[in-house]
């Protein structure tokens, strides 16, 4: 995971890593390749007719950098749990298949295979325990009736930014015991910071992002000297006694602590508000869940399904390996469509549509959205737990709700969700 530049020295550097990224894209586009078409502004509305033509390719596609591309749902999942596979190539050190130096960019977990990654993931587990997930519950249906009572009587609103985005920072804070008056700081930082998931636009967003991150870093300093003499049973109380042990260096605890709040953050941000989006788009739906408040936590597993937040994932082979019969020498990046997956006609009985419902099934292959193996979504289920606490809310308190217009989507591939979207309260 990137998760920015640090210093301003950094950020220099990676915007010139951007521009070498851009010509890639270019070259993609003049020799009319599908993978580029994802960062236009119609794959972005709507990628899913780009991962249809990846399928009509074959099991296994292949584009003019040597990347492999498949959208079958058995072969991404072959792929996202083999251990014959792995986030960076331990040969040349690229990180995710980037095709620039990202240098120290990428410092989290997800940017390391085992056994590293199992050492940091050990480390970060204590956080999401079962009991952990219950006590959060009541700090998660607090912020989202707050969030509901201040938009009370209000015309109109924006539901990315003023409820989808609010309630998951407010978690990610209260997990990790950022202090009430770090609050404001950390989530405006914590929201440039989430921007780096699909890449680093321009210079000046790299500059941003390193005075985000230096902001961030101060915000954590503080936290960890406060836990260092008054250790609480939290996360961060665990990890700061994990790096006096030994077991976890300094940038480690800070990429730990960082990837928490980005990840935690803008997975549930776009689940909440594409699962609104598919509910009012789709005939009947959100009627069900009105009249069936219980409906919200299938409604959460069809939305991680039919539009998930993570549409593509990427890994490379550690050894030589064979897919659908096509060889796949070591060091071959391997692209999982994992929005293409999770509309597999061959899995799934009616892939394209909604159906609120679908997983009440038990026989339903599981989607791919919190991708595979190792590399499994640590957070998955809080994850579930706040997207499915703020559409039975919703779905209660604002029965008669209406989306205006179209939603302004997020600049961004891998990770996909509406920038704004104007919501009539009813």
């Amino acid at each position: 995971m990137r998760q920015g530049p640090q210093t301003v020295g950094e950020a220099l550097s990676f915007g010139v890593s951007m521009v070498r990224s851009q010509i890639f894209m270019t070259q993609g586009r003049l020799l009319r390749q599908p993978i580029t078409r994802f960062a236009t502004a119609a794959g972005r509305r709507d990628p899913y007719p780009i991962h249809e033509e990846y399928r009509s390719l074959g099991r296994v596609a292949e584009t003019t950098a040597g990347f492999l591309v498949t959208a079958d749902y058995e072969l991404c999942r072959e792929v996202l749990r083999s251990r014959k596979y792995g986030v960076k190539d331990p040969e040349t050190g690229i990180v995710h298949g980037q095709l620039y130096d990202t240098g120290t960019i990428d410092r989290s977990m997800l940017g390391v295979n085992a056994p590293e990654h199992t050492r940091l993931r050990k480390l970060a587990a204590p956080g999401f325990t079962p009991k952990l997930m219950r006590s959060y519950e009541k700090t998660i249906e607090e912020r989202v009736g707050s969030l509901l009572d201040d938009l009370a009587g209000r015309e109109t609103f924006d539901l990315v930014h003023e409820f989808s985005a609010p309630m998951p920072i407010t978690v990610i804070a209260d997990l990790l015991g950022v202090p009430p008056e770090d609050a404001a700081s950390f989530e405006r930082s914590g929201q440039w910071l989430a921007s780096a998931l699909d890449g680093i636009r321009s210079p000046v967003h790299a500059v941003r992002l390193a005075l985000a991150a230096r902001r961030l870093e101060v915000i954590f300093d503080r936290l960890y000297e406060l836990r260092t003499r008054e250790p609480r049973e939290d996360l961060v109380s665990t990890l700061v006694a994990a790096r006096d042990g030994g077991r976890l260096t300094a940038k480690e605890l800070v990429a730990m602590c960082e990837l928490l709040l980005v990840a935690g953050f803008e997975t549930t941000v776009n689940l909440i508000t594409n699962a609104v989006l598919a509910l009012q788009r789709t005939p009947g739906a959100w009627d069900r869940l009105v009249d069936d408040p219980g409906l919200a936590p299938l409604a959460v597993e069809e939305t991680l399904r039919f539009d998930p937040p993570v549409q593509r994932s990427i890994r490379v082979a550690l050894e030589d390996d064979e897919l659908a019969g096509r060889a796949v020498p070591r060091g071959t990046w391997v692209i999982t469509l994992i929005g293409g997956a999770n509309r597999d006609p061959q899995v799934y009985d009616r892939p394209g549509e909604f159906v609120i419902d679908r997983y009440a099934d038990k026989t339903v292959p599981d989607h791919l959205a919190f991708s595979g193996g190792i590399h499994y979504c640590l957070g998955a289920a809080l994850a579930r737990l706040e997207a499915a606490t703020a559409l039975r809310t919703l779905a209660t308190r604002m029965p008669n709700l209406k989306l205006v217009g179209e939603p302004t989507m997020r600049r961004s591939v891998s990770v996909r969700g509406a920038a704004s979207l104007t919501a009539i309260p009813g």
